[in-house]
């Protein structure tokens, strides 16, 4: 199953015309790097995302040797780390690549282990990786300079729409309670200043483990007595016990919003977020 994966994952990547005979191979370990790499690299770059499939758990990915492959001729990596993609890491450190440029974007902006792992729903975070690839880029292929340069800066100026909604929804949320069965949605729910409820269980689903009793029962109170205005999900997994909450959310008829790991298909990453921001605004503002 694993190895279908990455294959179709390889095979399925959107490759950009190469401007000239040998474009720079980007490998991205997930959707929403590759798309970033692309955005900035444009006809220059030749990008392979590992992780695109939005029906598999990203949490639960194991590589295989088709994984290795696809680096072996890469010339720029991007990682997020934190324990999110432990498969690339290990890869990268049991094949070494002289010259081979290796972003870890945990490292870029100083989150360790133990943090939440979902680091792309910061703008900010994302803005660091931008600007370490494209020194990368210019790096690896100086000649592309210029291109890469205002690749960059287009990526960046794109943002704006996306931290202008954040900064317009905190005005309107700060405060506001809402639950979440996973922690996918963490850095935009703070950046929004919105109050988080049953942390904990959250951990636990996104760790694959048992929320205690009490995690269970606080949440479900939380939904029945209604002290929550909006449950956010990962939309990319389908515990039965996440789904049981869900119900119950919409049967107190509390908004229930989804969100994914994995940037969809035919999409940005800036509609992407935008998207989910939408939907969340809407729930919030009683209109869902």
């Amino acid at each position: 199953m694993i190895n279908k994966l990455v294959l179709a994952a390889i095979a399925g990547c959107a490759l950009s015309a190469p401007a000239f005979a040998d474009p720079v191979k980007v490998v991205a370990a997930e959707n929403f790097y590759g798309d970033m790499a692309s955005q900035i690299g444009g006809a220059n770059v030749e990008v392979t995302s590992i992780l695109s499939n939005p029906d598999d758990d990203p949490h639960l990915f194991e590589a295989s040797p088709a994984t290795a492959r696809a680096l072996s001729d890469a010339k720029v990596v991007i990682v997020n780390g934190v324990d999110y993609d432990p498969w690339m890491e290990k890869l990268l450190g049991a094949n070494k690549a002289p010259g081979r440029r290796e972003i870890l974007v945990s490292a870029l902006v100083g989150r360790k282990p133990g943090d939440n792992p979902h680091l792309w729903y910061d703008p900010a975070y994302m803005k660091a990786a931008a600007k370490t690839l494209v020194a990368d880029l210019i790096a690896v292929d100086p000649s592309h300079k210029a291109d890469y340069e205002q690749g960059g800066a287009k990526f960046l100026d794109s943002l704006k729409p996306l931290d202008d909604k954040i900064s317009t929804m905190r005005k309107s949320y700060a405060g506001q309670p809402v639950t979440a069965s996973e922690p996918v949605f963490g850095y935009q729910a703070k950046l929004i200043g919105l109050v988080v409820r049953n942390e904990k269980y959250a951990l636990a689903i996104m760790n694959n483990a048992e929320p205690t009793p009490s995690e269970v029962a606080g949440f479900e109170n939380d939904l029945k007595g209604k002290k929550v205005k909006a449950m956010l999900y990962n939309a990319q997994a389908s515990e039965p016990a996440v789904g049981k909450l869900v119900q119950l959310a919409k049967d107190n008829s509390i908004p229930v919003v989804g969100v994914s790991e994995t940037e969809p298909p035919n999409s940005t990453y800036q509609d992407w977020m935008l998207g989910q921001l939408n939907a969340l605004d809407k729930a919030l503002s009683g209109g869902a």
